[in-house]
């Protein structure tokens, strides 16, 4: 299902400012074994806008110390979706 794919919109100052270029872009966290196809058609049903491209790219969880012990976060996949001139969010605009 399309909010199984889409987990949530990345937040952050880098990702908000690029909203406002002249073809607005959009960051999201995506399920990690989600692809390109699988986001474009979550954001065309979720937001009722068709994206003209969708790249995607993988983190790397960061090693993290807890008192004595070692760990590690978790991996995770982030799309920015490219709408056309003029369309936008709504939803996301308010955040």
């Amino acid at each position: 299902s399309p909010s199984e794919i889409i987990l949530r919109p990345v937040i952050t100052e880098k990702a908000t400012s690029i909203r406002t270029l002249e073809r607005p872009q959009y960051a999201f966290h995506v399920h990690p074994k989600a692809r390109k196809n699988d986001v474009k058609m979550a954001i065309t049903s979720l937001f009722k806008v068709k994206p003209l491209k969708v790249n995607v790219m993988n983190g790397e969880g960061k090693w993290r110390r807890l008192r004595f012990r070692r760990g590690r976060m978790n991996d995770w996949k982030k799309a920015i979706v490219i709408l056309p001139k003029g369309s936008k969010i709504a939803e996301l605009e308010t955040a």
